[in-house]
């Protein structure tokens, strides 16, 4: 008897961004290239937005057009999970999809997180679709002032897994560094790239592939990126405001930190909390199920490779704020290394909330910081 195959999951790339910092530009270089020929569009915007060759206008209606080079361009306004679940039949012709992956740019002021929950969460949206990154584009001339007075650029940056710095040639080589070291402090594990007139480098940014289940080697380690967190400055530095003297301190000297009621980084937290002993499932789900519900709007994201007991590979999470994606068993480590890895990218939810929570429910300890 035959067996029908199932087709993997599209990849998913969600393109975050303030305001002005360049989405529709990368955007429009994007699907000029060949990688990109067979590529759906999802466009969340008000307003009307140009990519070339094309105007989209917007109204009440879902609107879809033929971009060029085999892209479609769908500009909506309504809910997004019916979008991905129409877009599935609407570009299928004699059966047969016609197109391989989705990139869609959310508004320059959207929260990422409901997008994130629309696709971790609907039954038939993740039957079909993966998550492959969250890219954030970053307006190099006004980044600094933008990350200083609006909390919804801070967020975007801090949960991303790529981020686009844009019109870097606007600025010296001196701001430039100060800003990828402000990014890097934020979110340590984000990769970051250069746009140079709109153009970057494609395949590395929204083909990361970083974690799919349908892998048969699933490159679990790349994607929790935990080593990352080992040298994390925001443990060893505090960042004067740009205003300011615009340096960097160690906290090994006698420096005092500037207050600035408009700085919203110092709100954001991202530590890897690691542990070895294999933990007993059901203490496991308790502690997650204690930290969301004291703290699930301000833990923005968590990322983890868990060793539980009387299991041969880890169990894999991902969540975003209260809600994850179903855990997934591996079939067995990716490395030698059995530790529990859990990246939590927080908002005033400080690492010893996290080890103080789980060392009264658990009875053990989490390893010291330095032994990531």
């Amino acid at each position: 008897m035959d067996t029908v195959t199932k087709p993997p999951p599209i990849p998913v790339s969600l393109l975050t961004g303030f305001l002005g910092s360049g989405k529709t530009t990368v955007l429009n270089h994007l699907v000029q290239q060949p990688l990109f020929k067979r590529t759906l569009v999802v466009i969340n915007e008000f307003g009307a937005i140009s990519l070339d060759h094309l105007l989209v206008a917007h109204s009440n209606e879902t609107l879809v057009m033929e971009v060029g080079d085999g892209c479609i361009c769908c500009a909506m306004r309504g809910d997004l999970a019916k979008v991905l679940k129409d877009i599935t039949w609407r570009f299928s012709r004699n059966g047969v999809r016609h197109y391989d992956r989705v990139i869609i740019e959310a508004t320059g002021l959207a929260d990422p997180a409901p997008i994130l929950h629309t696709l971790m969460t609907d039954k038939n949206i993740s039957a079909r679709y993966r998550l492959d990154a969250v890219v954030t584009t970053i307006d190099c001339v006004h980044a600094m002032d933008t990350l200083d007075h609006h909390p919804e650029a801070v967020k975007q940056a801090a949960i991303a897994d790529r981020i686009v710095l844009t019109k870097s040639d606007l600025i010296d080589e001196q701001q430039r560094c100060m800003l990828q070291q402000r990014l890097a402090i934020l979110n340590p594990a984000a990769l970051q790239f250069l746009a140079v007139n709109g153009q970057v480098e494609g395949p590395a940014v929204f083909s990361a592939n970083l974690f799919s289940i349908d892998q048969k080697t699933p490159d679990v380690v790349r994607w929790l990126s935990a080593e990352a967190y080992a040298g994390n400055p925001s443990s060893r530095y505090e960042f004067v405001p740009h205003g300011a003297a615009q340096t960097f301190h160690s906290l090994n000297r006698s420096t005092v930190k500037q207050p600035d009621i408009n700085r919203h980084d110092d709100h954001i937290l991202s530590y890897c909390f690691t542990f070895d002993e294999p933990i007993d499932p059901e203490l496991f789900e308790d502690w997650l199920n204690l930290l969301l519900t004291v703290k699930g709007a301000d833990i923005l994201r968590i990322k983890g490779m868990v060793n539980m007991k009387n299991r041969a590979g880890p169990i894999v999470i991902h969540g975003v704020q209260h809600i994850f994606h179903p855990p997934v068993e591996l079939t067995g480590w990716p490395s030698e290394d059995r530790r529990t890895r859990i990246v939590f990218i927080t908002r005033n939810v400080p690492r010893s909330v996290i080890e103080d929570t789980f060392s009264a429910l658990t009875g053990c300890a989490a390893l010291p910081a330095s032994s990531h």
